[in-house]
């Protein structure tokens, strides 16, 4: 970039300034990898200067083109307009909820994010959620620690991933062992339904691994899949009703916000498990508390609240639900991955290139 500010197709280091990026709260890539990310940009930390946030832009605005957001920082329509030479703001997030999109659309602002790089790593805790739910991990593991399995005797039974109907298995009287014994043949009677809420990369990957445990895979997504062979839902309350276990994978926006309501969890019932693994606003915090404490579904494996950091108490004290602080998306290989996303981006943007993983506006 030139001293006038515009983007430079090669600009070297040595007699030009690095391209100025905006950071207004650091993301984990930020946080552990600021120095790859500082040899080829600088960044305007807004977080670390005394100056009010409006005030800081004000100052910047004209040298900005480009922000670094992520998941839990908003980009308002007032940052937006704050900064005249904007031209793309890149987040390290998969979800977009926490940008004007609109207001990005109406400017002509190019939005970068995450696409599909976190998937995989979200379907695994998903899966692990409800695992850990299912045979009562964490809650087996607090049961020793505190040293109850010594003085109240072995812990409470758990559920299997498995779900075989013992109705339709069939045994069969051996005499001569005088046992009832199995008839394995026919155990294959049916496997537990999963009713996965959004069914994009996230929810794909996560039908991919609860397949090989027998599952019964079903969805509910905005349209139903040409390529999905799982049974559709339209209606979010009529999967529940079908099915013992809700996977939440779908993005946050105005009509997925509490989509997860009274309603859909009183249908989910009293056997039913919610996992959680998209935004904590898509289920209604307070009724699922409700519905919980007052065993109208069986239990939850949440890794997203509504009002992050806060949790509420009601559900830190319950055996039956378990708890991750918002990290599907944090491993270090990803970490990695995200940090060569992003200056991947950022490079093809000051070099007047395609963006690698453009956020299609129009949609």
């Amino acid at each position: 970039m030139d001293c006038n500010g515009y983007r430079l197709e090669n600009h070297d280091q040595n007699l030009f300034p690095k391209p100025k990026v905006l950071v207004l709260e650091p993301p984990p890539v930020f946080i552990y990898h600021e120095e790859k990310l500082s040899q080829k940009f600088h960044f305007l930390k807004a977080w670390d200067s005394p100056l009010p946030l409006d005030q800081f832009l004000t100052t910047h605005a004209h040298s900005v083109q480009a922000i670094l957001s992520h998941g839990s920082c908003p980009v308002t329509t007032n940052t937006i307009r704050l900064l005249p030479s904007l031209g793309l703001i890149v987040t390290t997030s998969a979800g977009l909820d926490q940008i004007d999109l609109q207001e990005c659309r109406r400017r002509g602002v190019s939005v970068a994010y995450a696409g599909s790089l976190f998937s995989a790593d979200v379907a695994d805790i998903a899966v692990g959620l409800l695992i850990d739910a299912l045979r009562k991990i964490s809650a087996g593991n607090r049961y020793v620690t505190q040293g109850l399995w010594a003085n109240n005797g072995d812990f409470s039974l758990g559920s299997k991933v498995r779900d075989w109907s013992l109705s339709c298995r069939k045994f069969y009287w051996a005499p001569e062992k005088k046992l009832l014994i199995l008839n394995e043949t026919s155990q294959l009677a049916g496997g537990r339904k999963v009713g996965i809420v959004g069914l994009g990369s996230i929810g794909l990957e996560v039908g991919k691994r609860l397949e090989p445990f027998g599952c019964n895979i079903l969805y509910c997504s905005r349209n139903k899949k040409s390529s999905a062979s799982y049974p559709y839902y339209s209606n979010v309350c009529e999967l529940a009703a079908n099915c013992e276990v809700l996977i939440i994978c779908c993005e946050l926006n105005d009509q997925t916000r509490h989509v997860i309501n009274k309603e859909v969890l009183l249908a989910l019932g009293k056997k039913g498990l919610i996992i959680n693994v998209g935004r904590g606003a898509i289920i209604d915090e307070q009724e699922m508390v409700r519905c919980l404490m007052q065993g109208e579904i069986a239990g939850a494996g949440l890794d997203v609240f509504e009002n992050e950091p806060h949790v509420p108490s009601e559900l830190i004290s319950l055996d039956n639900v378990v708890l991750s602080p918002h990290r599907a998306v944090h491993t270090e290989e990803t970490l990695m991955a995200s940090v060569d996303l992003v200056i991947g981006n950022l490079e093809a943007f000051f070099s007047n290139k395609p963006l690698l993983s453009p956020v299609l506006l129009d949609e």
